[in-house]
């Protein structure tokens, strides 16, 4: 299994951005998809995540209201529309899958991620 992450690039504050993330070679009928970020000199961490069924979504509070987590499972695809971008959401940005028998659940914790995509650099200048 393969994740391609894509879309990321430099931005001014208050600029949107989506990011891509392209799945191959999947086995798995069902996979919850997530984004997580690694700013420099810290700790990856959660941004987002969503069931296999798109019905059930999750965010870290510092992106709520501004970013939205979607996918289109023809595609093999998930995506992560920015908007209102701050300095503070620049990092790299990966995108990961965890095979589910479970359509409808989400998934928070990197443990829980079986794939894992590159990632794609976001910066956000003031």
């Amino acid at each position: 299994v393969q994740l391609q992450a894509s879309g990321g690039g430099l931005v001014q504050a208050g600029d949107s951005l989506r990011l891509s993330c392209a799945t191959s070679g999947r086995t798995s009928s069902m996979y919850a998809m997530g984004w997580f970020r690694q700013a420099p000199g810290k700790e990856r961490e959660f941004v987002a995540a969503i069931s296999w069924n798109g019905d059930n979504v999750y965010y870290t509070n510092s992106v709520k209201g501004r970013f939205t987590i979607s996918r289109d499972n023809a595609k093999s695809a998930q995506y992560l529309q920015m908007n209102s971008l701050r300095p503070e959401d620049t990092a790299v940005y990966y995108c990961a899958s965890k095979d589910t028998k479970n359509h409808a659940r989400y998934y928070v914790a990197a443990s829980q991620y079986d794939y894992w995509g590159q990632g794609t650099k976001l910066t956000v200048s003031s």
